[in-house]
């Protein structure tokens, strides 16, 4: 009974997880113009389906050596671990919209999927082939992936945007010009979407509920899971009120995903009070890393780098911090996953767009990836925006 009940919670956290995949269609397709929204479920569409088959036919057995699990079907621990592997590059993808291109986006995801990410799973949650070296990284505790998944996202991202550069009129003179969201209904839908997808995130990566200890650290998990987004949200809302007497749906909403991706590391260790204090430093990490990075001069249109990148490190040294985990363990493993995640995200980027360009020339943007990509508009009664 208890292998029967397993697999069946592997199967329900593996649907809600893939539920996440139209969460973050959504969540990209209204922050960006109205001439990029096709282009971008395109790759959101693809991403899911190749990310998916490359795991299966390589990713898998590189992260854990095969198929098999005495505690529940194998099949179903497949599945559950497939989910995951298409929201490592659905991190990127969102951040460098609006300016990259399709198929060379399609190169890059089979290898993330079938070799980057698998050899990342490999050194923490898998069969571990830097144990024994200075490098083993297997002492770190990340429940879900704050490193394993988001921080990889993150840097693969960064390493994209180093690349392929920015979106054409996106800082002139020095300034940063302002692109607003199309459709704010679409971002508050995508949003809540993948907030109600972490439950099977996060809860399901305690692996098994058959037991009333495993029953209860499951609840746990997700009950810590929504305080933090509950708490990103909060302190978004009360720093944009304070700093411009207005409330800004779309950092809120991305206050309430930092707070998600912070407490997915640790959110099986901590008390009931912690992701309070956890989530609401990562909402204000938001807000402060948001504008960072325009000055910088590193466009992410979605705010995916403070989101993911920036909050997939706070949240994995958080277990030091407010759980019993070593920080040298933690913090070991958050710099040997950026290294190894940045320094081959680079390297085959860089070769990709040296084949096949990633970026859209500037022409092509102006007139909008729907047409050039894809040949179809989301919304063709609308007057186009530059």
């Amino acid at each position: 009974m208890a292998y029967v009940i397993d697999t069946f919670f592997a199967l329900f956290a593996f649907v809600l997880i893939i539920f996440m995949v139209p969460g973050f269609a959504m969540l990209e397709a209204g922050l960006v113009r109205t001439k990029n929204v096709t282009a971008v479920l395109t790759m959101n569409t693809m991403i899911y389906s190749i990310a998916s088959m490359a795991f299966l036919l390589l990713g898998y057995k590189v992260a854990f050596g095969g198929f098999g699990s005495d505690s529940m079907s194998g099949w179903a621990a497949f599945l559950f671990q497939m989910a995951f592997v298409g929201k490592v590059v659905n991190i990127m993808s969102g951040g460098i919209s609006e300016r990259a291109k399709v198929v060379p986006m399609v190169f890059f995801t089979i290898v993330m999927s079938a070799i980057i990410y698998p050899l990342v799973v490999n050194f923490t949650w898998g069969t571990n082939l830097l144990k024994g070296t200075f490098l083993d990284i297997s002492a770190m505790h990340d429940l879900a992936g704050s490193t394993v998944i988001h921080s990889t996202g993150g840097w693969a991202l960064l390493a994209a945007i180093l690349v392929i550069g920015n979106r054409r009129g996106r800082y002139v003179n020095g300034k940063v010009k302002a692109i607003p969201a199309s459709n704010i209904p679409l971002v508050a839908l995508g949003a809540f979407i993948l907030w109600i997808g972490w439950f099977g995130f996060n809860g399901g990566s305690v692996g098994a509920i058959s037991s009333k200890e495993n029953a209860d650290a499951v609840a746990l998990t997700v009950m810590n899971t929504n305080t933090a987004g509950l708490a990103g949200a909060i302190i978004v809302g009360i720093i944009n009120y304070f700093q411009y007497k207005k409330l800004d749906i779309t950092m809120i909403l991305n206050g309430a995903l930092g707070g998600l991706v912070a407490i997915t590391a640790g959110a099986d260790v901590f008390n009931i009070y912690s992701p309070i204090i956890i989530g609401a430093i990562a909402g204000a990490l938001v807000v402060i890393f948001v504008p960072i990075f325009d000055k910088l001069k590193i466009d992410d249109p979605v705010g995916a780098l403070s989101v993911h990148l920036i909050n997939g490190i706070w949240g994995t040294l958080a277990v030091a911090i407010f759980g019993n985990a070593s920080f040298m363990a933690q913090l070991k493993g958050v710099v040997v996953v950026a290294v190894f995640a940045f320094v081959t995200s680079y390297i085959l980027i860089f070769i990709i767009n040296k084949i096949m360009p990633i970026a859209a020339s500037d022409e092509e943007q102006l007139e909008g990836l729907d047409t050039v990509e894809c040949g179809m508009e989301s919304y063709p009664e609308f007057t186009r925006t530059i």
